[in-house]
C-alpha cells in the first residue's frame, strides 16, 4: 500500500464523518427561511453551522481527496487547482467541473460579510449544492 492509498482511505473516512454532520445541518435548516431578515438567532446559529460543514466537506473533498485520488493514479501530476479538477472529471470523480469550481467559490465566500439579501442567495446555493456532497460516497472508492 502506497502513501497516496492511505490518504485517500484518510480522507474517504473523513469525508463520511464529516457528511454526516453536514446531513445534519442540511436536514434542521430545510424548513428554515433562506431570507436572514425572517430568521431567530438559534436559525441565523443553525445557518452558519451549516454553512462551516459545507466549507469542511467541501475542502476535504476537493483540496485533499482529489489531490491524493489524482497522486495515487498519477504521481508526477503537478497540475493547479482547475487541473485537478479536470483530472477529477476524467477520473470519474465529478460529473461537471463548472459546478465544482461554483462550490469551491462558495466555500471560500465569507458569510459574515454580506448583506441579508446576499445570504439569501448564499443559502439558496448551500441548500443546491448539498446533495451533490451527499451523494459523494456513491462516487467514490477508499
Amino acid at each position: 500500500m502506497t502513501k497516496n492509498d492511505n490518504l485517500t482511505g484518510l480522507y474517504y473516512s473523513k469525508i463520511i464523518k464529516s457528511l454526516r454532520y453536514l446531513e445534519y445541518s442540511y436536514n434542521r435548516t430545510l424548513p428554515m427561511p433562506l431570507n436572514p431578515a425572517q430568521m431567530s438567532d438559534s436559525e441565523l446559529e443553525a445557518w452558519d453551522s451549516f454553512a462551516s460543514r459545507f466549507a469542511r466537506t467541501s475542502d476535504i473533498f476537493l483540496s485533499k481527496y482529489i489531490r491524493a485520488y489524482i497522486l495515487k493514479d498519477d504521481p508526477a501530476f503537478d497540475g493547479g487547482f482547475r487541473d485537478q479538477l479536470n483530472r477529477a472529471e476524467k477520473l470519474k470523480l465529478i460529473d461537471n467541473v463548472e459546478l465544482w469550481l461554483e462550490i469551491r467559490e462558495l466555500r471560500n465566500s465569507p458569510v459574515h460579510e454580506y448583506s441579508d439579501q446576499g445570504l439569501e442567495k448564499i443559502f439558496e446555493k448551500f441548500r443546491r449544492f448539498t446533495p451533490l456532497l451527499l451523494d459523494l460516497p456513491k462516487k467514490l472508492s477508499a
